[in-house]
């Protein structure tokens, strides 16, 4: 089911509210219940088949969690150890049969020679998120950190609708002792005020923004797939094009699943905090995915030996992790591709730190023009491996990658030259081309990364707006937090409060987002 849908907008979501809050009156276990009850029947409204694996894997791993809490410190060495890893394990081989096996298969059959054949397995929905959500729960219970005797809390955790399907991952020890406040389970106008409007704002940043701009990404990576040959604006008109979609339409499931889980009382981490601000690429990764940010760092990335042992093997160990990262992501050699290139973005961004502080070499530009080429430099560097994660293959993204580069020319439509006026013989006088046919493709693709760029670069974003009501768990380090400040204050007046007029504004932005579900499409993150 999607947030995105009538039958969740309308439906699904009144209704299990409606139930919890009444159901709670009977008690904490009948409430927790019935909320199991209505995440399940949101999860199999698109596979019902599924529901057995989702079980399944919950069962599991209480199974190891609750082996894992009653073990002692002391007896790590007696196979609390060898428990956690076979636990692990038995996450990483369900996720590797469902999302790897044909990849795999075909990999072999096309570097060895081979015509190994499985039949297509399809994705479960979700696999991905709740998999890590439960490996991390694992390591947890391993560290003495978390732990959970009753089954029925447990499934609370995995599968509590909001963030299910794609996120945020959370933590046990975040999500769910928010459910045993003594305040908890309680209908409160401030939760349902606060999480209404932080929804609207997502459903607007998805069906209006996000489902927008798509419709000009599109034909331009199918271009490419079929090797047509794209000049210099196209390229980047379909490369700026879907970064702004990926960002909106991630951006925006996540605030409509922290939004969602308000009005039931419950704080989701934040996920995203501007990411394209980022004036370098470690920056970047502390604002883009947040909760996933954190997953790579503290589950892969430090226990392969994060910067303990020197340099070199620090670039390693961040390679290893995003190339990593890459496959988690979808099973394609363009996902390794860009996970690889992210690790490569963050050992040259840690290398170049290092030298300027060993060096200490001083500054040669006045900071705001340094700091505005940094940003530069980062925003297409992003921009260029996003190209590898959309595309659907390698030949596909050089493809796109010729053509940003200007290897095939620089060319306006027809329509667009003759109305330049005396603008035009200077440009064409510098080679630039023309064609004919897709002036209006170009105005629009053109129009709507204009009007984004500022949305995304200059206007408060969702936790900004409501900064003072806690929107959503922040991060769980004072650095992170220091890191991850307003650098700003924000106006007032872009500063949400429970007033008329931020019900007014609020009611419109809800009513255009719904408006426009009329082209009701999937989130890009629910094929990962």
């Amino acid at each position: 089911m999607l947030f995105n849908s009538y039958e969740f907008l309308f439906a699904f979501l009144p209704v299990t509210l409606a139930i919890y809050f009444i159901v709670a009156r009977l008690g904490r276990e009948a409430a927790i219940l019935w909320l199991v009850i209505a995440s399940l029947f949101f999860y199999g409204w698109w596979n019902p088949v599924y529901l057995w694996l989702i079980a399944a894997s919950m069962g599991v791993n209480f199974l190891f969690g609750t082996a894992l809490g009653r073990h002692g410190a002391a007896s790590r060495r007696n196979g609390k150890r060898l428990l956690l890893a076979v636990g692990v394990a038995f996450n990483l081989s369900l996720l590797g049969y469902y999302k790897y096996a044909n990849f795999a298969v075909t990999t072999i059959n096309s570097v060895a020679g081979t015509e190994f054949f499985i039949n297509t397995i399809v994705l479960p929905l979700a696999i991905s998120f709740f998999t890590f959500q439960q490996i991390a729960y694992l390591v947890d219970a391993y560290k003495g950190i978390a732990r959970e005797y009753r089954f029925l809390h447990y499934a609370l955790f995995v599968t509590f609708f909001p963030q299910l399907i794609a996120g945020p991952i959370v933590h046990h020890r975040d999500m769910l002792p928010q459910f045993m406040r003594p305040d908890a389970m309680r209908p409160m106008i401030s939760n349902m005020s606060i999480g209404l409007s932080i929804f609207a704002l997502g459903l607007f940043k998805k069906t209006v923004l996000a489902d927008g701009i798509a419709q000009y990404a599109t034909p331009v990576f199918d271009a490419a797939q079929r090797d047509v040959a794209l000049s210099f604006f196209e390229a980047w008109g379909g490369a700026l094009a879907y970064t702004f979609q990926l960002y909106f339409d991630f951006s925006g499931y996540s605030d409509m699943a922290i939004g969602a889980a308000r009005m039931f009382g419950i704080c989701l981490p934040v996920n995203f905090h501007s990411p394209y601000k980022a004036t370098n690429i470690v920056e970047f990764w502390r604002r883009w995915h947040m909760t996933l940010s954190r997953f790579l760092r503290d589950y892969l990335y430090v226990p392969l030996g994060g910067n303990r042992d020197g340099r070199l093997l620090r670039y390693r160990n961040l390679m290893l992790t995003m190339v990593l990262g890459g496959l988690w992501h979808g099973a394609g050699w363009t996902f390794v591709a860009w996970g690889a290139l992210h690790g490569l973005y963050l050992s040259i961004n840690h290398a170049w730190t290092h030298l300027v502080r060993r060096l200490s070499l001083p500054p040669l530009l006045p900071q705001p023009l340094t700091k505005a080429i940094y940003w530069a430099l980062t925003f297409i560097a992003v921009v260029v491996g996003w190209v590898f994660f959309r595309a659907e293959s390698f030949d596909a993204a050089l493809v796109m990658l010729n053509g940003m580069a200007g290897l095939n020319g620089v060319a306006l439509p027809n329509a667009v030259a003759v109305r330049l006026g005396p603008i035009w013989p200077v440009l064409h006088g510098v080679g630039v081309t023309t064609y004919l046919g897709g002036g209006l493709q170009f105005i629009m693709t053109w129009a709507w990364i204009l009007f984004l760029f500022p949305i995304a670069l200059i206007l408060p974003n969702t936790q900004q707006i409501m900064s003072r009501f806690e929107p959503g768990l922040q991060l769980h380090t004072a650095e992170d937090r220091a890191e991850l400040r307003p650098a700003i204050r924000i106006h007032s007046r872009l500063t949400w409060r429970p007033s008329a007029s931020w019900a007014l504004n609020m009611g419109v932005i809800a009513a255009f987002g719904v408006l426009a579900m009329t082209r009701v499409s999937e989130f890009l993150y629910f094929q990962f």
